[in-house]
């Protein structure tokens, strides 16, 4: 079992940018791809960025591509997605999950955070 617990979230002008942060218990963290995801009111969750296990490979939604950066840090079970020039399409909340392999597919990951909420303002 992991469990996993967001934080980071909160209220950002559209520009500005904001660091979620995702702490893993349980298990070897290591053993784990780490993804971020988001749901917004009315639509359904979607991938935004995903990491392998030493943090080299990554991958990244168009909507996040030069925006977003997703990074962890095994010494502290942690996983982190920065967030730059936010956008009011941005707003939803952020979930972080665990997986087998590196993987898009929300269906793939194991083991799921209980969300921070990200609103942005135009």
């Amino acid at each position: 079992q992991v469990q996993l617990v967001e934080s980071g979230g909160g209220l950002v002008q559209a520009g500005g940018s904001l660091r979620l942060s995702c702490a893993a218990s349980g298990t070897n963290f290591r053993r784990y791809a780490m993804g971020w995801f988001r749901q917004a009111p009315g639509k359904e969750r979607e991938f935004v960025a995903s990491i392998g296990w030493i943090g080299i490979t990554t991958s990244y939604a168009d909507s996040a591509k030069g925006r977003f950066t997703i990074s962890r840090d095994n010494a502290k079970n942690t996983v982190y997605l920065q967030m730059t020039n936010l956008k009011p399409e941005d707003t939803a909340v952020y979930y972080c999950a665990a997986a087998r392999g590196i993987t898009s597919g929300a269906h793939e990951y194991d083991f799921w955070g209980q969300g921070t909420q990200v609103t942005v303002s135009s």
